[in-house]
């Protein structure tokens, strides 16, 4: 009687840096709560980290070619965080929706609202952390980044968190697993909202 939709719907996941967005949204992609998840995978001009792979992680770019295809309009997104260019490359983005697939991204604040004018229907989730006493121990614990870098992250946290009543769900991440449940009990709710079954009168 009800048949879903083939289009698929964007999630996209910001935070602080460290608020432990990138370990929740590894570990629901691992669990997978609904069919059709995919990781959108981001274009930077910032230094490969170790361990890190092209194409898995991030595509890694010169400064100049980011600019060359930002202007040819290649981005749904694209933002300068922390001295670095970050962008959502458009094309597999509409790909992926036309597949049917939930498509998860990771982006600044500045990059979700970008994403929220061009994709109304994306759904936003905020990660935050308990404190920012926290967060500051947990970028320290990682200890990949120098201390000036360490600052920066820091100044920039209250900014970032102050946006997340632009957000449709805040997930505070005191502990991983809940964390992780309340981001599978999202998706799955999303994935039944009526709006994504065709022939559904909406009133």
């Amino acid at each position: 009687m009800f048949e879903r939709s083939r289009r698929g719907f964007l999630v996209v996941f910001s935070a602080p840096s460290g608020a432990g967005k990138s370990t929740i949204v590894r570990e629901v992609l691992r669990r997978r709560p609904v069919p059709g998840m995919g990781l959108s995978v981001s274009a930077t001009t910032r230094p490969k980290r170790p361990g890190e792979v092209e194409g898995r992680d991030y595509y890694f770019l010169s400064e100049e070619e980011f600019r060359e295809r930002m202007g040819r309009g290649e981005f749904v997104e694209w933002a300068k965080v922390h001295g670095h260019l970050y962008g959502t490359p458009k094309k597999a983005v509409e790909e992926a929706l036309e597949e049917g697939k939930v498509l998860l991204l990771e982006i600044d604040v500045q990059g979700a609202r970008q994403v929220r004018r061009t994709f109304p229907d994306s759904v936003l989730v905020f990660v935050a952390p308990p404190s920012l006493e926290v967060l500051e121990e947990r970028l320290r614990a990682r200890g990949r980044d120098p201390e000036e870098e360490v600052r920066r992250r820091l100044e920039a946290a209250p900014r970032e968190l102050s946006e997340a009543g632009s957000y449709n769900y805040i997930v505070v991440n005191g502990d991983l697993e809940e964390a992780v449940r309340a981001v599978e009990a999202i998706l799955i709710a999303e994935y039944h909202r009526a709006r994504r079954f065709k022939g559904v009168s909406m009133r």
